[in-house]
C-alpha cells in the first residue's frame, strides 16, 4: 500500500512529535485536536524542535522548511477521513480513544489503516470496536518523538500481514527502528520500565529513601541516564498510574498493584513536568525534591 498522507489525532506532546517526524520524512500531515489553542501549541514547538535540529546540524533548512509546509491542521475530525494512515495518539484512556473512533469511522476511505500509540491498551479490544480490525495495530511511538529510535509495532488478533508492512514501512521511511510485540498489556517497553518506575515510588513510599537518593542510586548504580522518579515526571504521573492499573487488571497480579503514593500524586494534580510539580517541583530554576 502507497502511504503518502498522514492523520495525527491529538496534538500533544507525542502527537506533535509524530507529527513532525512524519512531515519531515515526506509525507503530507494533518494534525486534528479539539482546540485550536492546542493545535497552535503543537505547530509553535514544531518550528522550535525543528529549528533546534537546524542548529545542530542534523536538518537542512529547506528540509525544516518543507517539513513546516507538510503539516496542516484542523479541528474537524471527519477531515483526517482522506488519508491513508491515521496514527491516533489522545489521551490514555480507552473510553476517549473509542469515542474518537467511533466518530472517525465512517468518514474513512475502505483501504485506510488505523493505528494507536497507546502504550498500553489492548490492540484488540479497540480494533474489535471500528469496521476494520484487520487494518488497526498497534503504532507506538516513544517519548520525546524526534529523539527516541523506537516504535512498538502491535499486531492485535485480527491484524493482517499487509497492514503490518505498510507499517514497517513506514518506520523505516522515518529512520527509526520497529520493535514487533505481541498484544498483551503494556507490550513491551512498558511492561518492563512503568512496573520499575513503581517500585521506585515503594521506596520512597516505604522510606528506604528520598527522591534525591533513589534517582542519583540508579543514574550511578545502574547507569541510567535518568533517574525513575525525574523519568515518572517527564512521562507524567498519571499516565504511569493508568498503565500500571492496565498491568494490575490485564494480568490479575498483586505485582503491578500501583503505589498509593503514586496514586495520590495523581490525586493532587501533581502530575509532573507538564503540571510543574511531581517528584520534583518545576517551578523555580532549578528542580526540588518534592519528599
Amino acid at each position: 500500500m502507497n502511504i503518502q498522507k498522514i492523520g495525527v489525532i491529538g496534538a500533544g506532546q507525542m502527537g506533535n512529535g509524530i507529527a513532525h517526524v512524519c512531515a519531515l520524512a515526506g509525507y503530507d500531515v494533518l494534525v486534528n485536536d479539539i482546540s485550536q489553542e492546542a493545535l497552535d501549541r503543537a505547530t509553535s514547538q514544531i518550528d522550535r524542535n525543528l529549528a533546534r535540529q537546524v542548529g545542530r546540524g542534523l536538518v537542512t533548512e529547506a528540509d525544516a522548511d518543507a517539513a513546516k509546509d507538510r503539516i496542516k491542521t484542523t479541528l474537524t475530525l471527519a477531515d483526517l477521513g482522506r488519508t491513508d494512515l491515521v496514527i491516533e495518539a489522545a489521551t490514555e484512556r480507552e473510553t476517549v480513544k473509542d469515542a474518537i473512533f467511533r466518530e472517525l469511522v465512517p468518514h474513512l476511505k475502505p483501504e485506510t489503516i488505523l493505528t494507536s500509540n497507546t502504550s498500553s491498551i489492548s490492540i484488540t479490544r479497540l480494533a474489535s470496536r471500528t469496521d476494520r480490525p484487520e487494518r488497526f495495530m498497534g503504532f507506538h511511538f516513544m517519548n520525546p518523538v524526534p529523539v527516541m529510535q523506537l516504535v512498538e509495532l502491535i499486531r492485535g488478533i485480527a491484524t493482517d500481514e499487509e497492514t503490518y508492512k505498510a507499517c514497517l514501512g513506514v518506520v523505516e521511511k522515518l529512520g527509526k527502528t520497529a520493535s514487533s510485540a505481541e498484544d498483551f498489556p503494556a507490550f513491551i517497553v512498558n511492561r518492563v520500565l512503568v512496573p520499575m518506575i513503581n517500585e521506585a515510588v515503594y521506596v520512597l513510599y516505604e522510606g528506604v529513601g528520598n527522591v534525591k537518593s533513589i534517582d542519583e542510586a540508579m543514574k550511578l548504580g545502574a547507569n541510567h541516564p535518568m533517574g525513575p522518579l525525574e523519568l515518572a515526571d517527564f512521562i507524567g504521573l498519571d499516565t504511569c498510574l493508568a498503565i500500571m492499573n492496565v498491568l494490575h487488571d490485564g494480568l490479575a497480579d498483586t505485582k503491578y498493584r500501583p503505589c498509593p503514593l503514586l496514586t495520590k500524586y495523581v490525586e493532587a494534580g501533581w502530575l509532573g513536568r507538564k503540571t510543574s510539580r511531581g517528584f520534583y517541583d518545576y517551578r523555580g530554576e532549578e528542580p526540588v525534591p518534592t519528599r
